[in-house]
Protein backbone atom coordinates (compact mmCIF):
# COMPACT_ATOMS: atom_id res chain seq x y z
CA UNK A 1 0.00 0.00 0.00
CA UNK A 2 1.45 3.21 -0.75
CA UNK A 3 1.78 5.41 1.70
CA UNK A 4 -0.51 8.78 1.94
CA UNK A 5 -0.25 12.04 3.72
CA UNK A 6 -3.52 12.40 5.58
CA UNK A 7 -4.67 15.87 7.09
CA UNK A 8 -6.48 16.24 9.71
CA UNK A 9 -8.27 19.40 11.93
CA UNK A 10 -8.20 19.34 15.50
CA UNK A 11 -11.03 21.04 16.86
CA UNK A 12 -14.01 18.62 16.84
CA UNK A 13 -12.31 16.29 14.54
CA UNK A 14 -9.65 15.10 16.87
CA UNK A 15 -11.18 16.47 20.06
CA UNK A 16 -14.58 17.95 21.52
CA UNK A 17 -14.92 21.71 21.31
CA UNK A 18 -17.11 24.29 22.64
CA UNK A 19 -16.93 28.04 21.22
CA UNK A 20 -13.28 28.22 20.34
CA UNK A 21 -12.75 27.41 24.07
CA UNK A 22 -9.69 25.20 23.15
CA UNK A 23 -8.44 24.64 27.07
CA UNK A 24 -11.45 22.38 27.82
CA UNK A 25 -11.36 20.39 24.95
CA UNK A 26 -12.10 16.91 24.95
CA UNK A 27 -10.22 14.21 23.17
CA UNK A 28 -12.46 12.16 20.35
CA UNK A 29 -11.01 8.46 21.28
CA UNK A 30 -12.38 6.52 18.44
CA UNK A 31 -10.40 9.42 15.96
CA UNK A 32 -6.84 9.47 17.86
CA UNK A 33 -7.42 5.29 17.78
CA UNK A 34 -7.37 5.70 14.31
CA UNK A 35 -4.99 8.29 13.84
CA UNK A 36 -2.65 6.54 15.98
CA UNK A 37 -3.34 3.15 13.27
CA UNK A 38 -2.65 5.44 9.63
CA UNK A 39 0.58 6.93 11.73
CA UNK A 40 1.97 3.10 12.97
CA UNK A 41 1.16 2.08 9.01
CA UNK A 42 3.67 4.51 8.51
CA UNK A 43 1.56 7.35 6.45
CA UNK A 44 2.10 11.10 7.30
CA UNK A 45 -0.22 12.67 9.29
CA UNK A 46 -0.14 16.44 9.71
CA UNK A 47 -2.57 18.43 11.79
CA UNK A 48 -3.82 21.50 10.31
CA UNK A 49 -6.15 24.32 12.67
CA UNK A 50 -6.89 27.56 12.92
CA UNK A 51 -6.80 27.54 16.02
CA UNK A 52 -6.26 31.04 17.36
CA UNK A 53 -6.68 32.44 13.98
CA UNK A 54 -9.84 34.18 14.28
CA UNK A 55 -9.15 36.00 17.38
CA UNK A 56 -5.40 37.58 15.53
CA UNK A 57 -7.17 38.38 12.38
CA UNK A 58 -5.95 35.43 10.12
CA UNK A 59 -2.41 36.03 11.91
CA UNK A 60 0.11 32.64 11.65
CA UNK A 61 2.51 34.45 13.63
CA UNK A 62 0.52 35.64 16.39
CA UNK A 63 -1.80 32.55 16.35
CA UNK A 64 1.28 30.22 16.49
CA UNK A 65 2.13 32.30 19.25
CA UNK A 66 -0.51 32.51 21.63
CA UNK A 67 -1.52 28.73 20.58
CA UNK A 68 1.56 26.10 19.49
CA UNK A 69 2.95 25.04 23.21
CA UNK A 70 -0.66 24.44 24.49
CA UNK A 71 -1.81 22.62 21.61
CA UNK A 72 1.04 20.53 21.75
CA UNK A 73 0.76 19.87 25.07
CA UNK A 74 -2.69 18.71 24.77
CA UNK A 75 -1.80 16.55 21.71
CA UNK A 76 0.66 14.71 23.84
CA UNK A 77 -1.64 14.03 26.87
CA UNK A 78 -4.06 12.58 24.50
CA UNK A 79 -1.55 10.54 23.00
CA UNK A 80 -1.97 11.71 19.53
CA UNK A 81 0.70 10.50 17.21
CA UNK A 82 1.74 13.10 14.12
CA UNK A 83 4.35 14.19 12.06
CA UNK A 84 3.55 18.01 11.89
CA UNK A 85 1.44 20.33 13.51
CA UNK A 86 0.67 23.55 11.53
CA UNK A 87 -1.11 26.26 13.04
CA UNK A 88 -2.84 28.75 10.43
CA UNK A 89 -5.63 27.13 8.26
CA UNK A 90 -7.61 30.27 7.68
CA UNK A 91 -11.01 30.76 9.23
CA UNK A 92 -13.64 29.86 7.23
CA UNK A 93 -16.99 28.97 7.19
CA UNK A 94 -17.32 26.37 4.42
CA UNK A 95 -14.34 24.05 2.14
CA UNK A 96 -15.07 22.52 -0.94
CA UNK A 97 -11.67 20.44 -1.60
CA UNK A 98 -11.41 18.10 -4.08
CA UNK A 99 -9.46 15.36 -1.82
CA UNK A 100 -12.07 15.90 1.21
CA UNK A 101 -13.85 11.87 2.10
CA UNK A 102 -17.22 13.19 1.35
CA UNK A 103 -16.59 15.91 -1.68
CA UNK A 104 -18.99 15.51 -4.23
CA UNK A 105 -18.09 16.82 -7.96
CA UNK A 106 -21.53 18.25 -8.04
CA UNK A 107 -20.81 20.22 -5.19
CA UNK A 108 -22.06 23.16 -6.91
CA UNK A 109 -25.53 21.95 -6.57
CA UNK A 110 -25.92 21.79 -3.15
CA UNK A 111 -23.72 24.70 -1.78
CA UNK A 112 -26.74 27.23 -1.66
CA UNK A 113 -28.54 25.35 1.16
CA UNK A 114 -25.44 25.34 3.22
CA UNK A 115 -25.12 29.53 2.94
Amino acid sequence: MKKKIICFDIDNVICKTKSSNYRQSKPILSSIKKINELYKKKHKIILFTSRFMGRTNDNKQKAKKLGYKMTTEQLKNWGVKYNKLILGKPSYDLLVDDLSIYFKKNWFKDIDKYL
